[in-house]
């Protein structure tokens, strides 16, 4: 059982509300000082928290870091949390996406070091290959913008779609120049998509969303990102300005341990991919 206390979305609205009209008079140098008490981490349950938790029950101890893990089930509370010291640090996202959160927030969110990838992935219910898909057949997509980007350069990047030339990662549909089987586009938040595989024909779903369906990225996916050169890893991130907490530092040097890299391919068996 996992030693963590979970949060939904709308338990927290009303604080990610707060911070969103407060984010642009923010001070970035506002960081706590105080790295006396227990360090915080927001995280993903699958696969962020389970590792966090293994850190906190098998390394942390000797260390002596104080770990305390809570558990977000959406990518936006982890960030408000953190540049409103609600939690020390979070670990749940990629470089692209966290450039993108701050640029439209305000926030003052770095990353302090970079741990795993989980490749992202096509899945269906319904078809056992991405050539089986039928004309006019709908794909789910998330709907913020990194995640869609990066979607649509999975289904490009394997021949299903074309891409505007250049387009970086804020692509969307309209960026699409060639689609030889008028594939149709649902976009949904990333924690719906793998809800939706029964009522579309494939769905590209986040590997951690994957991982708590029970989708093997390595097993079960249709078509799925390749690590190499791959720019979505996974890192453990601060509010500027705490990146020096000793804390942190104890946390980073563990994450990146070999410890955490057995423990990462032994438990996710090529569906999470230890980054160092």
């Amino acid at each position: 059982m996992r030693n963590a206390t979970k949060f939904t979305a709308v338990v927290l609205a009303t604080g990610a509300l707060t911070l969103g009209l407060t984010a642009c008079g923010s001070d970035k140098d506002s960081a706590s000082s105080d790295t006396s008490g227990p360090l915080v981490v927001a995280a993903s349950p699958t696969p962020h928290a389970e590792i966090l938790t293994f850190v906190k029950d098998n390394l942390a101890q000797k260390a002596g870091l104080d770990l305390e893990v809570k558990e977000f089930t959406d990518y936006v509370t982890p960030n408000t949390a953190t540049e409103d010291g609600s939690v020390g640090a979070n670990y749940f996202q990629n470089q692209p996406y966290l450039d993108d959160f701050n640029k439209k927030n305000g926030t003052h969110i770095v990353p302090a070091v970079t741990v795993h990838l989980e490749p992202l992935g096509l899945y269906s219910h319904k078809v056992k290959s991405a050539d089986a898909l039928k004309s006019g057949a709908t794909i789910a997509v998330p709907n913020d913008s990194v995640n869609e980007a990066r979607a649509l350069k999975l289904l490009a990047a394997n021949g299903i779609i074309t891409l505007k030339d250049g387009v970086g990662n804020e692509a969307t549909p309209a960026d699409i120049t060639k689609n030889p089987k008028d594939l149709k586009f649902k976009e949904l938040e990333a924690a719906q998509t793998p809800r939706s595989l029964d009522d579309v024909d494939a769905a590209v779903i986040n590997g951690n969303y994957a991982l708590e369906a029970d989708l093997s990225p390595a097993k079960d996916a249709l078509v799925s990102e390749s690590p190499k050169d791959n720019p979505y890893g996974n890192f453990l991130a601060v509010k500027e300005g705490s990146e020096d907490d000793p804390r942190v530092a104890k946390l980073a040097k563990l994450l990146t341990s070999a410890e955490v890299r057995k423990f990462i391919e032994d438990k996710y068996d090529g569906s999470v991919i230890p980054s160092f």
